[in-house]
């Protein structure tokens, strides 16, 4: 298998999921937060978050622009801004709005891979901007699908905590 088509089953499949979880978060739910320990986004906060997981840092690996304002660059942020506390992050406003930037991002991952030639997904350097290991391409693309599921997993579990009738299907989309 590719790296193209290991990286396009991943979006596939953590989008399709990600979506049906969507489904069962209730508008009255989006201030919810475990109520134990510490720096836990509210659900508007995670589905805010998960409508930029993939593509958006796709698109940074892929094009340089990690949407950065004019005049700023992502390696000139300080650790706290490059990852702050859970109370500093944006939020949803709906399920709806979740939805349809959930739609975007996921046209966006799939415009980005579509940029990508095989020979860079396999050989091209692609540091991080927080981890300037070497990786190559097609390595960050696909753990920018993993970031998606990764927080697809968390709503999994805020739902669950809620008392949603989820089970494993709903993680893995059976």
């Amino acid at each position: 298998m590719s790296w193209r088509e290991l990286i396009k089953r991943e979006i596939e499949s953590n989008y399709k999921v990600t979506y049906g979880l969507l489904d069962l978060v209730r508008e009255e739910d989006l201030n919810w937060k475990p109520a134990t320990g510490s720096n836990w986004m509210t659900t508007a906060q995670l589905l805010k978050h998960l409508t930029t997981a993939c593509g958006m840092s796709m698109k940074g690996f892929v094009t340089g622009d990690w949407g950065m304002p004019e005049g700023m660059n992502i390696e000139d942020l300080s650790p706290e801004e490059m990852l702050p506390p859970a109370e500093k992050l944006p939020s949803i406003g709906s399920v709806a709005e979740a939805r349809e930037l959930l739609k975007q991002d996921e046209k966006l991952a799939f415009e980005m891979l579509a940029k990508c030639s095989d020979e860079d997904l396999r050989n091209k350097p692609a540091p991080a901007p927080w981890d300037p290991r070497p990786r190559i391409l097609g390595h960050q693309l696909l753990d920018m699908a993993d970031h998606l599921k990764q927080h697809k997993g968390q709503l999994f579990y805020y739902l669950k905590l809620q008392g949603k009738p989820v089970n494993t299907g709903h993680l893995y989309g059976m």
